[in-house]
């Protein structure tokens, strides 16, 4: 018998974590709800978590110092982060923090069930082109890809661990290198979705990539904006077992 999905909600309204716990065990889901970010440090330490809701708004740390916390602990557990309504300068600083998603309120239960399920298919269920292959190391630029560890090796040997959304976006640009890729094809390659023509969560992920690679966003040398187009990275790229 497989073992059920372990869900994190972070909220600090008691409501909430009561009403999504709820729901979400209905629907076959392990549930642990907490109110703040000393539990949920407490809770990662104690067992597994597959993924984490966390609400924006916290006593003490918030969770957008949470989520980039928990990314410089190089945790690849997927975060939906949960912001106010129409407040798009929040979860624009949210995925760039780290977040996989966000979920503005108010939103219903039935959503944010089809969101977890949807993160958790993609972080398991990797595109043809994303899954292992006798490609360990993948060499770009000075830098190389360890496909294994996830992480990045600068020319330095200086080792910089990736998110998994992080990953999956790198992938798929080291899968098509020097070619244009707009944005509808980055959403529907990483996310299996179409993109929302409001949705700006890819600009901000190749934004979070760059600064990973060190890559100047003004000036970039290997992920170049073409405009009016998409993005392409120019650069060779090589396999090494």
């Amino acid at each position: 018998m497989d073992t059920p999905d372990h869900i994190l909600i972070v909220d600090d309204d008691a409501e909430i974590r009561t009403l999504l716990s709820q729901y979400l065990i209905k629907n076959g889901l392990r549930v642990t709800a907490v109110a703040d970010g000393r539990a949920m440090w407490r809770t990662l330490e104690a067992g597994r978590i597959d993924l984490i809701v966390l609400d924006l708004m916290l006593p003490g740390e918030d969770g957008l110092t949470l989520c980039r916390n928990l990314r410089t602990k190089s945790s690849e557990v997927p975060v939906i982060m949960l912001t106010a309504l129409g407040e798009e300068a929040d979860r624009i600083v949210g995925l760039e923090m780290g977040a996989d998603d966000y979920l503005a309120k108010p939103f219903s239960a039935r959503e944010l069930l089809a969101r977890i399920k949807a993160i958790l298919r993609r972080a398991r269920s990797l595109p043809e082109n994303l899954r292992p292959d006798d490609a360990r190391n993948i060499r770009f630029g000075d830098w190389l890809l360890d496909t294994v560890q996830r992480q990045l090796v600068s020319s330095a040997g200086v080792v910089t661990p990736l998110s998994g959304a992080e990953y999956r976006l790198l992938r798929i640009f080291l899968s098509h290198p020097n070619r244009v890729l707009n944005r509808d094809q980055l959403v529907d390659l990483t996310q299996g979705k179409e993109a929302d023509p409001l949705d700006r969560s890819i600009d901000v992920q190749v934004s979070r990539l760059r600064q990973r690679l060190g890559d100047d966003s003004r000036e970039p040398r290997l992920i170049k904006t073409v405009r009016g187009e998409g993005y392409v990275l120019a650069v060779t790229v090589r396999a090494e077992p």
